[in-house]
């Protein structure tokens, strides 16, 4: 019988996993193969899966925890994908605040379901800012200055790379030769026997090399590292989670592109005045004939938004996905207050759905040892 290929993607909140597995479907699928979608998250109504629906493939979506957590969960989505959709190809990305994934999920996959799923080596998608943080924790007299995050979220981004595979170094295109090669050189520093590959998500560069690494039957889940599932588990509960739906109606003509991003740069400000970080925040409006989304990755990033609906379209669901390190009744208080203002007189916005936490503590169904 034979196997279907499985890509994993890991890598931070932020470090574009959504936008990569986006591009990689669409190449595939030109090559003619069947493409499956696997998201993950620790609630539902996910910006991701909205996202992933519009390369035309098919999404299965896994909740309330990690892929580690939620194996069953994970297996269940792949059969079904495989049987009901038939695909050659099966690509997933855990909740970017999860590590420990080869332990976990890379090495039951080989030995409980290595007859179903060829799994492809395990790529970690970081970006430039993420490796410079990383750079200045290993100096102590930089720490207080230039830790976004606690030590224990650094934790998790620094975990994460110990376990890929193949780490993939991505927004390379907002990046000068010289700052490309000072990252480079970091990475091969702290990471000498990982292979490297830099790319642009958000343009298609260096995709194909990707894949066409990854497909070359090269070993998956070479390396298990240890993890101190106590600083885990803080890293992962320090930040709050909030993922939200709402109906907004318009009595006038409205760009919504741009009010998309006033929203988003307001959420943004009012957390910077309140000096607290932004992990991952996205957006995603919808309407019949069309979408625009929305993400800032960080309190002082571009906001990245495109797309389109006719500004005569006077009704659009929405959905926002906030990671922040704050408090959840904080992050939830900000974004309805948020939301209720940008609406004011012209837009009546009703709130169909926000559930706003802490990440409970990582508990894996399976963690292996060894490296099979």
């Amino acid at each position: 019988m034979a196997t279907t290929k499985l890509i994993l993607v890991g890598g931070f909140l932020g470090a574009g996993k959504t936008t990569l597995l986006a591009q990689a479907a669409e190449r595939l699928s030109h090559q003619g193969k069947r493409v499956g979608l696997v998201t993950n998250d620790q609630a539902a109504e996910l910006v991701d899966t909205e996202l992933l629906k519009d390369t035309g493939s098919k999404v299965e979506e896994v909740t309330g925890g990690c892929l580690c957590c939620r194996f069953p969960d994970m297996i269940a989505a792949m059969e079904r994908l495989v049987r009901d959709a038939e695909v050659d190809v099966l690509i997933g990305e855990p909740v970017g605040s999860c590590t420990d994934l080869s332990a976990t999920v890379m090495q039951p996959l080989k030995k409980l379901h290595g007859h179903q799923f060829d799994v492809a080596p395990f790529s970690v998608l970081v970006d430039g800012n993420q490796v410079r943080v990383l750079a200045r924790l290993r100096k102590a007299a930089e720490r207080s200055e230039s830790a976004r995050f606690p030590d224990n979220v650094l934790y998790i981004y620094e975990k994460q790379l110990e376990e890929a595979d193949l780490i993939v170094l991505n927004k390379a295109d907002r990046l000068s030769g010289a700052e490309l090669a000072d990252l480079k050189a970091s990475l091969a520093e702290r990471f000498p026997d990982t292979p490297l590959l830099t790319i642009s998500a958000m343009t298609g560069d260096g995709v194909d090399a990707w894949l066409n690494f990854i497909s070359q039957g090269r070993d998956s889940g070479r390396r298990i590292t240890e993890v101190d599932y106590d600083t885990y588990a803080a890293g992962e509960a320090a930040l709050g989670w909030m993922n939200a739906s709402a109906r907004l109606r318009s009595k006038d003509d409205i760009d919504w592109k741009a009010f998309a991003a006033d929203l988003l740069e307001v959420i943004r400000v009012e957390f910077r005045s309140r000096s607290v970080e932004i992990a991952h925040i996205k957006l995603y409006l919808t309407a019949s004939d069309g979408h625009v989304v929305g993400n800032v990755t960080s309190n002082n990033s571009s906001l990245n938004v495109r797309g389109d609906i006719d500004p005569a379209r006077r009704e659009v669901a929405l959905l926002i996905n906030a990671r922040v390190h704050v408090q959840p009744d904080v992050l939830r208080a900000v974004v309805e207050n948020t939301l209720a203002a940008k609406a004011g007189d012209r837009l009546e916005a009703t709130i169909t759905n926000m559930r706003s936490f802490f990440p409970g503590r990582p508990q894996p169904t399976y963690r292996y040892r060894a490296v099979l």
